[in-house]
C-alpha cells in the first residue's frame, strides 16, 4: 500500500534538496497529448543533479510514496500520466541537461536526460557526427524519456530503437541507489546488462539520468523521394528492392494512405502534396549517401528499377533541402490531423513484414459490423510498424463511438496477435495498455517480469500502475 505524497511529505522532502527544487506542478506536467488523462501529485520536484534525484527517490522508498518520472510529456500511452491512488511525486528532469561530454573519434556522447532530443542532435552536429533517433515530437521530447520508452521514429530500418542507440546509463533505482553504468565500450560482457532492463521500462524500475549515446558519421548527401505504389505490397516488393539496390543507404521508408492527405486538408493544414489526384498508397523513401554518389541519379535509377518492375506508378524526387523536408512536413504532420480529426481507436502495432499485406485488408472488414469508420494507416514500413488508427466517418465525431472503442481495439489487437505481431510497437505500455499486456503477453515473460519488479522495487513505489499495472 502506497502513501500519499502529503505536505508533512513534502515538508520532509524540502529538507533534502535545494530551495527551488519543489514546486507545484504546472498543467504540461499533468496533461498528455491526446488529451484522455488528468494526472495528480503531490508535489513537483525538477533535481539538477544525480545525487539530488538518489535523496529524493531514497526519501520516498523509506516512506513508501509512490514517484511518476515525466520526460518530454509526449507520451501516447500515459505512461507519465497517474490519474487515480496516493498522489505520487512527480519527478522532472527537466533542469538536467547538460552535456557531459563527446568524443567523435570514438562515436560517442554522454548527456543528461533531461535534454531535449532536437539538442542532442544539434549537439552531435556540432563535432560532424549524427544522432539518428527522430521523432516528430524531437523538439520536445527528452532523451531520458526516449530511452525509457525504447522510443522508434523513421530512422529503426538503418540505425535501430532508441536501445540501439545507447552504449550506457546512469540511473537511480528504486531504493535510492545510484548505478554507474555511463560506458562508451562496445564490448562488455561482464554481467547482467541492466542498460538494455531499464531502456524500455517506462520508469517502473528506476529513473535514467544521463546515457552514453552511439553516433555515426554524418551522410554526405541525403535524397528524399515521394513515390506512389499501387498497393502495400508492391511498397514491400519496392523495398526489397530498395535493400538490393542501395543496401545499407536506406533510411527511412515510409508507408501512407490517401486518408492522411484527406485529412491534411480537412483540419485545414496548408499542406500540398505534389499529386493530384493524391494516390491511394505512396511511399516515403529517404536515402543516406557516402561520397562518391550522386543523390538525385541514386534516386532515380531506384525509381526506374521499381517502374519497370510495376512497382511505383509516379514519383517525386526532391531536388532541395527545402523539398526534401517539405516531403517530410507531410508525413510528419498526418499525426496532427489525426488529433483535430479525433480518433475512436489508435493503434500503434507492428506485424511481420510479409503479414502486413493481409491485415491491411482484413483489418476494415473486421471492424466493420462495428460502425461506420474511416481508417488512416500509415506508419513506419520498413520495421513493420504501423499507425493503424479508426476515425468516425466525416461530419461525425469519436463520441457517438464510444460505446464501441473497446471493442474496435479488441478486434483490431486480436487480429494483430493472431498474426504474430505486437500490439505496443514504438509508444510502449504505458497505463492504456496495462489489459492487452496481461491479455496477449507470453505468460513466462509476465512472470520474469513481475520477478523483476517485485526484486527492484519491491515497495512499487515507481510509475505505480504503469506496465504490470
Amino acid at each position: 500500500m502506497l502513501n500519499p505524497c502529503d505536505p508533512d511529505f513534502v515538508a520532509r522532502l524540502s529538507a533534502l534538496v535545494p530551495d527551488g527544487t519543489l514546486s507545484a506542478p504546472e498543467p504540461r506536467h499533468l496533461e498528455e497529448p491526446r488529451g484522455r488523462w488528468t494526472g495528480q501529485a503531490g508535489v513537483l520536484a525538477r533535481p539538477r543533479s544525480v545525487a539530488e534525484v538518489a535523496a529524493l527517490v531514497r526519501a520516498c522508498a523509506a516512506a513508501r510514496v509512490g514517484v511518476v518520472p515525466v520526460s518530454g510529456g509526449t507520451g501516447l500511452v500515459g505512461g507519465q500520466i497517474m490519474a487515480t491512488g496516493p498522489a505520487p511525486l512527480l519527478l522532472s528532469l527537466e533542469r538536467m541537461t547538460a552535456l557531459r561530454g563527446v568524443w567523435p573519434e570514438e562515436n560517442a556522447m554522454v548527456v543528461e536526460a533531461g535534454m531535449v532530443l532536437a539538442e542532442v542532435q544539434a549537439e552531435a552536429a556540432k563535432v560532424r557526427r549524427l544522432f539518428p533517433l527522430s521523432l516528430a515530437s524531437e523538439g520536445s521530447c527528452r532523451i531520458g524519456g526516449n530511452l525509457a520508452a525504447n522510443a522508434g521514429g523513421t530512422g529503426v530500418l538503418r540505425y535501430g530503437n532508441a536501445r540501439d542507440l545507447c552504449l550506457g546509463l546512469e540511473a537511480v533505482l528504486p531504493d535510492g541507489t545510484v548505478f554507474n553504468g555511463l560506458t562508451r565500450l562496445r564490448k562488455d560482457n561482464a554481467g547482467y546488462d541492466l542498460r538494455h532492463l531499464l531502456i524500455g521500462s517506462e520508469g517502473t524500475l528506476g529513473v535514467i539520468t544521463a546515457a552514453s549515446l552511439k553516433l555515426f558519421p554524418q551522410p554526405a548527401a541525403r535524397v528524399v523521394a515521394l513515390l506512389a505504389v499501387p498497393s502495400p505490397s508492391a511498397a514491400l516488393d519496392l523495398l526489397a528492392l530498395c535493400g538490393e539496390r542501395a543496401a545499407g543507404m536506406v533510411s527511412a521508408f515510409e508507408l501512407i494512405h490517401r486518408m492522411g492527405f484527406d485529412f491534411l486538408r480537412e483540419t485545414g493544414f496548408d499542406l500540398r502534396p505534389p499529386f493530384d489526384p493524391v494516390p491511394e498508397w505512396l511511399v516515403l523513401v529517404e536515402l543516406e549517401l557516402p561520397a562518391g554518389l550522386e543523390p538525385e541519379v541514386t534516386m532515380a535509377g531506384l525509381y526506374e528499377s521499381g517502374a519497370e518492375a510495376g512497382l511505383v506508378t509516379d514519383g517525386v524526387i526532391a531536388t532541395s533541402q527545402a523539398q526534401a523536408a517539405g516531403l517530410w512536413a507531410l508525413r510528419e504532420t498526418i499525426p496532427l490531423a489525426n488529433r483535430k480529426v479525433g480518433a475512436v481507436s489508435s493503434h500503434d502495432i507492428s506485424l511481420p513484414l510479409s503479414a502486413i499485406p493481409g491485415f491491411i485488408v482484413e483489418a476494415p472488414r473486421a471492424i466493420a459490423g462495428l460502425g461506420a469508420f474511416r481508417v488512416n494507416c500509415f506508419g513506419h514500413l520498413g520495421d513493420g510498424n504501423l499507425h493503424w488508427n479508426v476515425f468516425p466517418e466525416r461530419g461525425h465525431t469519436r463520441t457517438e463511438h464510444d460505446g464501441v472503442r473497446d471493442q474496435v481495439k479488441r478486434v483490431v489487437h486480436d487480429l494483430v496477435h493472431a498474426l504474430g505481431g505486437s500490439v505496443a510497437a514504438e509508444h510502449g505500455v504505458g497505463r492504456l495498455k496495462v489489459a492487452d499486456l496481461a491479455r496477449y503477453g507470453d505468460p513466462g515473460k509476465l512472470a520474469a517480469m513481475r520477478a523483476i519488479k517485485a526484486a527492484l522495487d519491491p515497495a512499487g513505489i515507481m510509475n505505480p500502475g504503469a506496465v504490470l499495472g
